[in-house]
């Protein structure tokens, strides 16, 4: 008896490849758009970026290629770069601290209520929507000279300079508006991640004795720590990149108490139109983002927990 599996199954196939290349290209032509625009407004723009790094680049004439020149002079030469450093990374470090300890805490209170635990996520997680200009112009008339902060504190008869005006201040008052903006994203994140806690876990610890602390560090802490590590990276990333509220509020004032590297590149490259120099300043940024982002990487084999 003759066997025809051989020709069905080469036909099958054969039009099979025909049909996946012509779902691959038909693929390829929906994913087209997307990928010209990812090209035309992300590579092309990195790729150039580096490039005006080592120019001189001033807006108005044809670049010069100048070397390392421009890494040289901001680590050398220039007065400026060491202090608006220092201020980013107070900010980022204060931030960080205080951003991850307060969205945990809340995170713990949302998850202890026993209704109305909804109303809370959406409440703190509003500020989360509002555009980081219209918050900041916000804090500005709330801290100016003379405003209603300034009215608090002379109503409780405690006499203190104006948040905006004193270089001590000045920063604390970028840190409290960072927050007060911030902090819902990371409050919904955590309290989600304590929500997925099994309630077996909790219960087993407590028949055996465990307080609520105890419950909480040695239980709850360790199972979101995954959470928590994904939220500390990414609060670290966008406070090194901080600008809105330093733009409205402070412009790098009082001096240069409150300038950061994401200001210091709006400065070279918006208003000195040093193209070149602000490219140099932005790479440099990115490069304490991924050495931050290494370390975390690193760090977290010693406290993250993950289930497997």
């Amino acid at each position: 008896m003759e066997d025809v599996s051989g020709p069905t199954s080469r036909t099958r196939s054969r039009w099979g490849s025909r049909l996946d290349r012509r779902e691959g290209r038909t693929a390829f032509f929906f994913l087209l758009p997307g990928l010209i625009g990812m090209v035309l407004f992300l590579v092309v723009p990195i790729i150039a970026s580096v490039v005006l790094s080592f120019t001189n680049w001033k807006l108005l004439g044809t670049p010069q290629f100048v070397g390392i020149s421009n890494y040289v002079r901001l680590f050398t030469a220039d007065p400026q770069f060491w202090p608006v450093l220092r201020n980013t990374l107070f900010f980022t470090a204060e931030y960080l601290v205080l951003n991850i300890v307060i969205s945990l805490g809340l995170a713990v209170w949302i998850s202890s209520l026993k209704m109305g635990q909804r109303w809370f996520r959406v409440v703190f997680f509003l500020p989360t929507f509002t555009p980081g200009i219209a918050v900041a112009i916000v804090w500005m008339l709330i801290f100016a000279p003379g405003g209603f902060f300034d009215f608090i504190m002379r109503s409780v008869s405690i006499a203190m300079p104006s948040m905006l005006t004193d270089q001590t201040l000045a920063m604390q008052a970028i840190i409290i508006v960072s927050l007060w903006a911030g902090v819902g994203y990371n409050t919904v994140l955590f309290n989600a991640a304590l929500d997925m806690v099994p309630q077996s876990y909790l219960e087993a610890a407590r028949i055996d004795g465990a307080n609520a602390w105890q419950r909480f560090w040695k239980i709850r802490l360790p199972l979101i720590s995954p959470t928590l590590f994904f939220g500390t990276v990414m609060t670290a990333i966008t406070s090194l990149q901080v600008f809105d509220q330093i733009y409205v509020m402070t412009r790098g004032g009082p001096g240069n108490a409150t300038a950061t590297l994401g200001y210091a590149i709006y400065q070279r490259g918006f208003q000195n139109f040093q193209m070149g120099y602000a490219s140099t300043i932005a790479w440099v940024m990115f490069a304490m983002i991924m050495a931050l982002t290494a370390v975390q990487f690193w760090l977290q084999r010693k406290w993250v927990h993950y289930d497997n």
